[in-house]
């Protein structure tokens, strides 16, 4: 292990979390990560480690979150929520009558937002070039879409499945049809949110901002599988052990084999790897799902906000009637490696687990309950807690994709609630 140094700040009643932070950075397998956290409107941890050899790591460096995006587009529909431009019960077709076409004139809003439009994989690979906001608006995609038809899970009752990259590609089309002025989500987030509060998050990036992204890497396999065979005695560099992570594999097995997914071509034309996102065509273009490059800080922010009901520093983000609805009407569905809580606007409720929970399912929610939002491949974490008005961003470059559900993101989120708690109780 290289000698680094832990940089940033922590709040008094916080310095757990710092004590927590170094020792993961120096005993789990990390290369540079942030950790931010607001309670209230205060920045109570703001953290950022480099163990390689990166010079420029920095708390302002932009890192692709995955799948932490997805908020992001639920923040922007519950945007038009608010001005009463959309419903969620609605039909997609009321706003984009092309989408009915291949049988899918049914669908609603909600249905899209929870994962259940039957629409988890393209069956073709979408040029990066088309991505790009103004090619978005030349409808290249969307024409792709609207020819689409749907599938479901093979041999199972249930619609949800995750729609790991095609949800983002879906509601911006729809976004950009409502909105006033016909931007896409990349275009909102940047002129409505980020710039105005002064975060750095973003779904399409400008040339200008390229040289501030640091690359993600996936942890090998071979590498997993030999720390995960170590006890922890002889300092293995993962959380869990062989047997905790083929126990967890396990329970995924019969919905690998029903999924909708089994067999599909690529995403992008001319993706061999996770390491595809890294490359400029694809950062510059809009995958909302799976492409948002953000700072910890920059999520936290947006977070706080969140949990402050959209308003920030008297300043009103988010309309009250949008966020509120965005939160509504949390639905319990199987979504095949776990049971989830989604809301009709897009996003995961974490809440409390039963005895009879499966193994994922407890990892999932214990630990980080009243907590709102998703989490992205391999590690990253934006998502807010209401009741506390916590903000919580955390960002790794180093992807830990047998972590299933975030659980090294969540080991700061379950210490940031012990931390208030204790505070509240003193």
């Amino acid at each position: 292990m290289k000698e680094f140094e832990i940089k940033g700040t922590v709040m008094p009643g916080f310095e757990s979390v710092k004590r927590l932070y170094e020792h993961n950075m120096r005993t789990l397998a990390e290369s540079n990560t942030q950790l931010c956290v607001y309670y209230g409107e205060e920045k109570v941890v703001d953290l950022w480690a480099s163990v390689t050899e990166e010079p420029n790591f920095s708390a302002d460096s932009l890192v692709n979150v995955f799948s932490s995006g997805k908020s992001f587009e639920a923040i922007a529909m519950a945007s038009l929520v608010g001005r009463g431009l959309i419903t969620y019960d609605a039909k997609i077709t009321d706003y984009w009558p092309e989408f009915g076409g291949n049988g899918k004139g049914a669908l609603t809003v909600a249905e899209l937002m929870r994962h259940e439009a039957g629409l988890a994989v393209f069956k073709v690979s979408i040029e990066p070039e088309d991505l790009l906001t103004e090619n978005i608006k030349k409808n290249n995609v969307g024409r792709i879409i609207e020819a689409h038809g749907q599938t479901y899970p093979r041999g199972a009752e249930r619609k949800r499945e995750y729609h790991a990259i095609t949800r983002g590609w879906i509601v911006n089309e729809l976004f950009r049809r409502v909105d006033p002025t016909g931007r896409t989500i990349g275009e909102f987030l940047r002129e409505d949110i980020s710039l105005p509060l002064g975060a750095d998050a973003f779904i399409g990036l400008g040339q200008e901002d390229l040289g501030r992204v640091k690359k993600v890497a996936l942890l090998g396999v071979r590498f997993q599988f030999l720390e995960s065979l170590k006890p922890k005695f002889l300092k293995r560099r993962m959380e869990f052990n062989v047997f905790q992570i083929l126990g967890k594999l396990i329970r995924l097995i019969p919905a690998i084999r029903r999924s909708s997914v089994r067999g599909a071509p690529p995403p992008f034309k001319g993706m061999r790897a996770i390491a595809f996102f890294n490359e400029p065509a694809v950062a510059t273009g809009e995958t909302p799902s799976a492409n948002a490059n953000c700072s910890a800080r920059g999520l936290a922010k947006i977070a706080a906000m969140m949990a402050a009901g959209g308003k920030w520093n008297g300043r009103q983000y988010l309309d009250e009637q949008g966020c509120n609805a965005m939160h509504d009407h949390p639905r319990e569905a199987d979504m095949g490696f776990a049971i989830t809580r989604f809301t009709q606007g897009g996003v995961a409720l974490f809440s409390a687990v039963s005895q009879n929970s499966t193994k994922v399912e407890k990892a999932l929610n214990t630990g980080r309950e009243g907590f709102y939002g998703w989490m992205g491949l391999g590690g990253s974490l934006f998502q807010w807690h209401p009741q506390y008005k916590i903000g919580f961003g955390y960002v790794p470059t180093s992807l830990n994709v047998l972590d299933l559900v975030n659980e090294r993101g969540k080991a700061y989120q379950t210490e940031v609630l012990r931390c208030i708690e204790t505070m509240k109780n003193q």
